[in-house]
């Protein structure tokens, strides 16, 4: 059985994947293309508004054992404590920064060697009942569960763990670990000030706001902020702390101005509204898209400014990571040029593609000047057994196939060059028995585990196998 698979990889590859009998190609041919053919399905909304998923189609999908002329290593990679590649260095300054080196965007490590940020969203015990009780079941405690989970991530070529993850466990595991396990923290600036001063509400993914209209020209806001950011005096000087985000998914849209001229007569954002247009001397009628970018970048400029200094104030050490991008907001070159006055690494969540598009990428470092990470995408799988209509991720037929899309979606970040990392969300599964959860993690397979804590085993293989290679394809795109 060994011989077979040596010598029809290819061949098992489709085999092994619901690829559609029509898209099969021959293996020479596959070679060739250098890609397969995957079968998912698409979220769309429909005419009545109502989200819905199109019947399956083909896409094509690159792997890493396809890549032309690429030669992966039979030795494990030889990797820095804190996951970086052992043989590029540069200035070590204690603390996780990024650089351009030559024409490729780097993160680097405490220690000062090249490192690519490769994350898991949500790494947390469960809240169901079942989840406890499958956690009590195969770990026995808590401390179990993370030293156990981080044990098992790292294997899987994972070396930080990303927004909504129990930062506080890791750090003590840290402290008993040979090699650390990174970790990033969401302070959600906007939104706690949001709910200490009402008016905000639960959107599926998101905290909403009033006409989606942040309250960023509120006269409080600096000073809660500053007041907020207290709280990172606590880990300034931890030196596994990747980053900090400020907010998650809030409404940057370029239809801002219209969207603070219909807040009340009395709010401050209605009012900081009227007074822009009035140096500006025109009236509601006379608006332009011209005008609706430019404020939109005034919203950025406001929200960056107030947030930065309150985070810089207190720690000075780790990056500024971003406010985690959602919509249309990383495509207007105004607000990203604002955005990179401020952020170290832009953050967007970046759902509804199978292939990152490369004029994108290319356009949202160009704009802000700085490197990018993507902080949510996922696939989910329809052998899971779950309903998978909650959330924006794909639907694909099988683990192998999630595991696939995983390989494709990161070959074109890394060969972006402006790409310092990737969050896949999420760690385990959403669970339809979980109360009180937020409408868009309710029913879905999401996670590389299951509600009993088992990997997802398929998918974990192929994650794996583009993981701890990473630095070697880096040096594949790069042609080193």
């Amino acid at each position: 059985m060994k011989k077979i698979l040596v010598c029809f990889t290819v061949i098992i590859l489709f085999t092994g994947s619901s690829v559609s009998l029509q898209n099969k190609l021959s293996a020479d041919n596959k070679l060739k293309q250098n890609y397969i053919t995957i079968d998912a399905r698409r979220r769309v909304t429909g005419p009545d508004g109502k989200i819905k998923y199109n019947d399956y189609e083909p896409f094509k999908t690159r792997t890493v054992e396809i890549l032309a002329g690429y030669k992966a290593s039979v030795a494990a990679p030889l990797l820095s404590k804190y996951g970086g590649s052992i043989d590029k260095r540069t200035t070590a300054t204690g603390f996780y920064y990024v650089k351009k080196i030559g024409d490729r965007w780097w993160g680097v490590d405490p220690d000062g060697y090249y490192y690519i940020n490769v994350a898991l969203n949500s790494i947390s015990m469960g809240k169901s009942e079942r989840n406890q009780q499958a956690l009590k079941t195969t770990f026995g405690s808590s401390e179990k569960w993370i030293s156990e989970t981080i044990k098992m991530l790292k294997g899987n070529g994972f070396n930080c763990a990303g927004s909504w993850s129990d930062y506080k466990a890791i750090i003590v595991a840290n402290t008993k670990a040979e090699r650390p396990f990174a970790y990033t923290i969401n302070w959600n600036f906007m939104s706690s000030y949001g709910r200490e001063r009402g008016g905000t509400y639960q959107q599926p993914g998101h905290t909403g706001y009033p006409n989606d209209a942040i309250f960023v020209f509120d006269p409080e806001f600096e000073t809660f902020c500053d007041r907020h950011a207290k709280q990172l005096l606590a880990t300034k000087d931890d030196p596994n702390l990747f980053g900090h985000f400020s907010d998650n998914e809030m409404p940057f849209k370029f239809k801002s101005l219209d969207n603070f001229l219909a807040l009340p007569e009395n709010d401050p954002g209605y009012m900081a509204a009227v007074r822009w247009m009035e140096e500006q001397g025109i009236t509601k009628e006379q608006i332009t898209d011209k005008h609706r970018e430019t404020f939109m970048a005034i919203v950025a400029e406001k929200y960056f400014s107030i947030v930065y200094k309150a985070i810089k104030k207190y720690d000075p050490n780790h990056m500024y990571i971003g406010a985690r991008f959602y919509s249309d907001e990383k495509n207007h070159p105004e607000f990203m040029k604002i955005a990179g006055k401020y952020l170290d690494i832009i953050s967007n969540n970046y759902y509804n593609r199978w292939t990152p598009d490369s004029t994108q990428m290319a356009n949202w470092t160009k704009w802000s000047g700085k490197p990018f990470i993507i902080t949510e995408y996922y696939t989910k799988g329809e052998d899971s057994g779950m309903p998978n209509q909650s959330g924006a991720g794909w639907i694909v037929r099988t683990q192998r196939d999630r595991g696939l899309f995983y390989q494709n979606y990161n070959l074109a970040l890394l060969e972006s060059k402006n790409c310092v990392g990737w969050h896949y969300f999420k760690y385990q599964d959403n669970d339809p028995t979980s109360k009180g959860e937020d409408p868009s993690n309710i029913d879905s397979n999401k996670g590389v585990v299951n509600n009993y804590y088992k990997a997802w085993e398929p998918m974990m293989v192929l994650m794996k196998e583009l993981n701890t290679q990473v630095y070697s394809i880096i040096k594949y795109f790069d042609k080193e």
